[in-house]
């Protein structure tokens, strides 16, 4: 029961995974971001794809979903929405929108703390903040996992 995390930004995405157990994230891989949004959409299924065809296949995809600090949603926002969009028409495992308030602020912490050349953290931080809004979508999933039936993840989609 694995998880893919998902970091959509302007340049790059960051990807991450989860183990087998669905409890602890890691950061994948990074990609560059080319085309269009549908194109990039195309190039993401071919990964969920992948994941899908492994022996531990994939339980559903975790899109960060950027917000300002009170809430309000933005450019980048609507930008993500629309990935959203474009991947439920090209994938079949089911994908959630996860708030990533401050996730690539927390991967550089964490990063910083093993790599001081800022040029090489520069290079995993995207991969980093997938993995820490995966993290965080995993861990929104304890609760339900346990005795409580509330969780303290919030839809977004």
């Amino acid at each position: 029961m694995r998880f893919l995390g998902i970091d959509y930004g302007q340049r790059r995405i960051g990807l991450a995974i989860s183990d087998a157990t669905g409890l602890l994230a890691r950061p994948w891989k990074t990609l560059a971001r080319q085309g269009n949004a549908s194109q990039v959409a195309a190039v993401l299924a071919s990964e969920i794809a992948g994941l899908q065809s492994e022996a531990d296949s994939l339980q559903a995809v975790v899109l960060g979903f950027p917000r300002r600090l009170n809430g309000e949603e933005h450019d980048q926002s609507r930008a993500v929405r629309t990935m959203a969009d474009q991947l439920r028409r090209v994938v079949t495992v089911p994908l959630h929108l996860q708030d990533e308030r401050l996730s690539s602020r927390e991967a550089e912490a964490l990063l910083s703390r093993t790599e001081k050349d800022w040029r090489k953290r520069k290079l995993q931080l995207d991969a980093v903040a997938a993995a820490v809004i995966l993290q965080d979508y995993l861990d929104s999933l304890a609760p339900a996992r346990g005795a409580s039936d509330e969780t303290d993840s919030e839809e977004l989609a």
